[in-house]
């Protein structure tokens, strides 16, 4: 008896050790890594995740970005849909946001300018009177720690960040870690987690612009989008919020229902006019799992917007220029991409009617962002 136990014991142990080594076999082809550069003496690399259905998506630490989403059509033919660049030196030298985590503060904080707890803080300013996205050396311009998650079983790569106090103007030493999961139903999963020793101020998103005809093909004023909120956030000249949040029925800024982007983008109306085309945040309704859909009808290519933050920052590409060289040497040209960021509401920490941004020490900042890609 003991001997047949001993056996199955070993039969046992062995299956586990060839499962485990299975596991970490598949981890390894789902999940590539190579050295692309180096910065600042730090070493960048590109990771490359695939999913069971062959569909891939690359990202580098340097901004814990994604510079890659390739997905299929609905005749099957893949392409990439996101901004990116071949190479090391052309993503250093190109537009610092695309598919680039965000932070400190995402979005615009007026003059730059904030206080908490009676004491005033001053932030580098990167957008005229503004600071914008954290400041010009913000979390989209340095390199992230890279690791991975060796026992799941959908390739995912973690990054994180040490953010010192009083970096680009902000109080507290951050931790912040972004976890980028990419599942065998075509779901790219962000998990953000952050904590401070020090009271500060955290909005945090990702910066991906996309085009579902393919990046580099065309414009998105054909693509649909449905934005679930009743209302966005007016703001003056200087793309800084009124303090109001308007309703969108019977404005062109209604997206309840859906409507291409170049339906109304042109039209005579002020916040149109100010932002030069849509730049503004919607203040989600947050009812349904799904916040905003966005579907190209050529490829057939959806891509869902599920968060669980209270608004989404719609921008419709109004700086692309084309002076910009992407994946394959195509150009961005203007309006050919969109972005959805989710995240709060610009300026917050000088909007006190705003839902709050201010993370305190002992707590831990939690949040999470889906990108669903199908066909229909």
């Amino acid at each position: 008896m003991k001997r047949i136990l001993l056996l199955s014991l070993t039969v046992v142990a062995v299956a586990f050790i060839f499962t485990a080594c299975n596991q970490t076999a598949k981890n390894k082809a789902m999940v590539k890594k190579e050295l692309i550069g180096t910065h600042k003496g730090k070493e960048v690399f590109l990771i490359t995740l695939t999913n069971k259905a062959g569909n891939v998506i690359k990202l580098t630490n340097f901004g814990a970005r994604l510079t890659w989403i390739e997905v299929p059509d609905k005749e099957g033919e893949k392409d990439n849909i996101t901004f990116g660049f071949d190479t090391f030196e052309s993503i250093i030298n190109g537009d610092p946001y695309f598919g680039s985590v965000v932070g400190r503060y995402a979005n615009r904080i007026a003059k730059g300018k904030f206080t908490l707890d009676g004491v005033e803080y001053s932030l580098a300013l990167n957008n005229g009177p503004n600071t914008l996205h954290g400041g010009p050396g913000g979390w989209h311009s340095v390199v992230w720690e890279t690791g991975a998650i060796e026992k799941t079983k959908e390739p995912t790569v973690v990054f994180t960040l040490k953010s010192p106090d009083m970096e680009e103007g902000y109080p507290g030493n951050m931790d912040i870690k972004v976890v980028y999961t990419w599942t065998d139903n075509n779901e790219i999963v962000i998990d953000y987690s952050s904590t401070t020793d020090k009271k500060t101020v955290l909005n945090i998103t990702n910066h991906a612009y996309f085009n579902l005809h393919g990046a580099g093909h065309g414009d998105i004023l054909d693509h649909q989008l449905v934005i679930k909120a009743a209302s966005f956030v007016p703001v003056d000249s200087n793309l800084i919020p009124t303090g109001e949040l308007r309703p969108v029925a019977g404005i062109p800024m209604d997206f309840t229902t859906p409507h291409t982007v170049g339906e109304r983008i042109g039209e005579n109306y002020e916040q149109l006019i100010l932002g030069k085309g849509y730049d503004h945040t919607y203040v989600l309704d947050n009812k349904e799992e799904v916040d905003a859909t966005v579907y190209e009808p050529v490829s057939g290519r959806l891509m869902e917007v599920i968060t669980d933050q209270p608004g989404v920052q719609f921008y419709t590409g109004n700086f692309l220029n084309g002076t910009m060289i992407g994946h394959g040497g195509k150009p961005y040209n203007y309006r050919s991409g969109l972005c959805l960021e989710t995240g709060h509401f610009p300026d917050s920490p000088n909007q006190p009617e705003f839902p709050t941004t201010v993370l305190n020490p002992g707590d831990t900042f939690k949040s999470q962002t889906i990108y669903r890609f199908s066909v229909k």
